[in-house]
């Protein structure tokens, strides 16, 4: 294989392209695959617990609007603020503190007695959720060579909807023998186990350490153990951007003229596809129940949906990496509004229901899975964490919203069907940015 030309300067991107995925960088995608898992593992909590906790404690579905949004507000705060500091301090620290932050409110969480106490422990769960994936994103884009960038980011993205599916499949077991606080104990305690493993085996960014001037010996001993020979000879390392970006401060480079309306469009983007997700993620298991299905197919069909995210995401991928990638996205989202519509049509029929629910999964979650590798492929290292990060927390508003649409939207008596047809809205908006989003980039580029 051609190796990079390295005289006494390495590009660290040249190098990571030029050699073979190596053990260390798959340690990385691993690690950052079980952040993600258990962050979507305890986001996805309220959802499965709230049938269970409304009867015990005697409260109705409305009630848990705000706690069902709690979360996704804290993870709109843990997103907007962990972006700057990963890009300032490293991705290391902040991802090791994100998990410890989520995994011991979750724990805590689990004790609560009324739904004040849980509210703030929801909220305060959620500033460590929405810290964790933006950055484990970002770190593993940053080890990733291009030619497979979108196929691993993305299939790492998708331990978020199998964690998502997880706490389905395990509340099915768990709550009905333990109660809805054993699944918030299994949300906490994995995390902090996590965490140290994090300290211990979770390397720093070579990228960020070349960006942030952290010394070539640093670098020299994060990259080693991809290929020690060739890291040896280098005396100094570089970044491609390094020399084109100038800015002030990340906000600068996010918003800079080359980045401004990719920036916008990619928020727009997300946000639509979260309002999607997070309607059906706290309210479907609901909405079963109330269409009289039992606990454990509300459960196991709501689980559907997330799972069906993990089967498409590697498939998303793969095709980013061959094909246009905001083509690829947009036609996903095009086709989750087409299913989500379908969904709401099959209630008389479990079975069809089931496959619809897993069909539309897969488009929406797909799509989802992949709009971070979108925008990590799209920001320089200078401003990665916080253009991946913001997209992320300015996204949860649209979580936030789909959750409080569902209480919104039962409580003016709507119905399974009129529910599922109104999520072609924000399908057919995600879809029309991604893809507008897709122009802009071919514009500037050339």
């Amino acid at each position: 294989m051609n190796q990079p030309s390295v005289g006494t300067t390495l590009d660290v991107q040249s190098f990571i392209n030029a050699q073979p995925l190596s053990r260390y960088q798959w340690r990385v995608v691993i690690l950052c695959f079980l952040i993600v898992f258990l962050d979507g593992l305890d986001t996805a909590a309220m959802g499965f617990i709230a049938p269970a906790l409304s009867q015990d404690w005697g409260i109705d579905r409305a009630s848990l609007g705000p706690v069902m949004s709690a979360a996704l507000i804290g993870m709109v705060f843990g997103a907007l603020g962990s972006g700057p500091l990963a890009d300032r301090f490293g991705r290391k620290v902040v991802l090791v503190g994100a998990v410890l932050v989520f995994g011991a409110f979750s724990l805590a969480s689990a004790y609560s007695s009324n739904v004040d106490q849980l509210l703030v422990l929801r909220f305060l769960t959620g500033l460590g959720l929405g810290a964790g994936m933006p950055n484990a994103t970002t770190l593993l884009s940053e080890y990733t060579p291009e030619r497979h960038k979108s196929l691993l980011v993305t299939s790492m993205f998708c331990g978020f909807n199998l964690g998502m599916a997880g706490g389905g499949f395990i509340s099915a077991k768990l709550i009905p023998a333990f109660g809805w606080h054993s699944l918030l104990l299994v949300g906490g305690i994995l995390p902090l186990i996590l965490a140290v493993v994090l300290l211990v085996w979770l390397p720093e960014s070579a990228r960020y350490l070349v960006v942030r001037n952290r010394g070539a010996d640093n670098v020299r001993r994060t990259l080693s153990p991809i290929e020690p020979n060739l890291v040896a000879q280098a005396t100094h390392f570089s970044v491609p951007e390094q020399k084109t970006v100038k800015a002030r401060n990340v906000f600068a480079v996010i918003f800079s003229g080359t980045y401004s309306a990719g920036t916008l469009l990619l928020w727009l983007t997300y946000f639509m596809g979260l309002v999607i997700v997070y309607l059906l993620t706290s309210w479907l298991p609901t909405l079963m129940r109330d269409s009289g299905a039992s606990m454990e197919q509300a459960a196991f069909i709501g689980a559907l949906f997330q799972f069906g995210g993990v089967l498409s995401a590697v498939g998303v991928g793969w095709a980013m990496d061959r094909f246009n990638p905001h083509k690829v996205i947009g036609t996903f989202y095009l086709l989750a509004g087409v299913f989500a519509y379908a969904v709401g049509q099959s209630l008389g029929n479990i079975t069809l229901l089931a496959t619809l629910v897993l069909v539309a999964g897969m488009c929406v979650n797909g799509a989802q899975s992949a709009m971070p590798s979108l925008a990590a492929r799209f920001y320089p290292t200078q401003g990665r964490a916080t253009g991946v990060s913001w997209m992320l927390g300015i996204g949860r508003f649209g979580a936030i919203l789909g959750a409080w649409m569902g209480a919104t939207l039962l409580g003016l008596g709507w119905n399974f069907e009129q529910v599922l047809s109104a999520l072609v809205i924000p399908a057919a908006l995600a879809t029309t940015a991604v893809v507008i989003k897709g122009m802009v980039s071919h514009a500037d580029a050339t």
